[in-house]
């Protein structure tokens, strides 16, 4: 009887476990795969956003349209024609002085306005120290980090590499399109 109990409670424990794990999502882009650990524990609002875009697959057939070696790579907001898709609403800035913008970590890309974050994001490719959250001003308030890549940094350097140019008004856009064919939960 105490073995079965015990056995039981490991199971319970395993589960509980796995329901508190922070969701993985795997993005598959036409230069390889990249897979992010969200961070629900510490940006709960923007992972349930990004979560949204993925399950309803509007990341799909979107592309990084920003690239700056030593800086960044931003995508989720146009298609390969460069057009802007339409996004759901924008959403609270979480950024936290303690999560920093560094290597591998996601944030949200956003306008001057604080709470302006709807799809776009990027992957710091170094540590971006100043975008981190410093104060409650709009210059001061930072980029909401929710996650980083786990594997794949190796692809999101490659797509650092690649040729830019402009397109429709827009600087440092890959000349050839870095292209999320997919984006899904692990």
């Amino acid at each position: 009887m105490r073995a079965l109990f015990l056995s039981v409670l490991m199971c319970f424990s395993t589960l509980t476990m796995a329901a508190d794990a922070n969701p993985v999502v795997v993005m598959e882009t036409n230069k390889g795969i990249v897979t992010i650990e969200l961070w629900a524990d510490k940006a709960p609002i923007t992972v349930e956003n990004f979560l949204r875009y993925t399950d309803d697959g509007l990341y799909d057939g979107r592309i990084f349209h920003r690239v700056i070696p030593g800086f960044m790579v931003q995508g989720g907001g146009f298609n390969t024609e460069m057009v802007e898709q339409s996004s759901y609403d924008s959403i609270k800035n979480e950024a936290s002085a303690e999560v920093p913008n560094t290597r591998g970590t996601l944030a949200m890309a956003r306008t001057q306005v604080v709470d302006s974050a709807s799809s776009q994001f990027f992957i710091n490719l170094v540590d971006n120290s100043f975008l981190n959250h410093t104060d409650e001003t709009p210059r001061g308030f930072g980029y909401a980090v929710f996650g980083e890549v786990i594997e794949g940094m190796d692809v999101v350097d490659m797509m650092a590499s690649v040729r830019t140019g402009s397109a429709r008004g827009h600087q440092d856009v890959p000349s050839e399109p870095i292209i999320i064919i997919s984006m899904k939960r692990q």
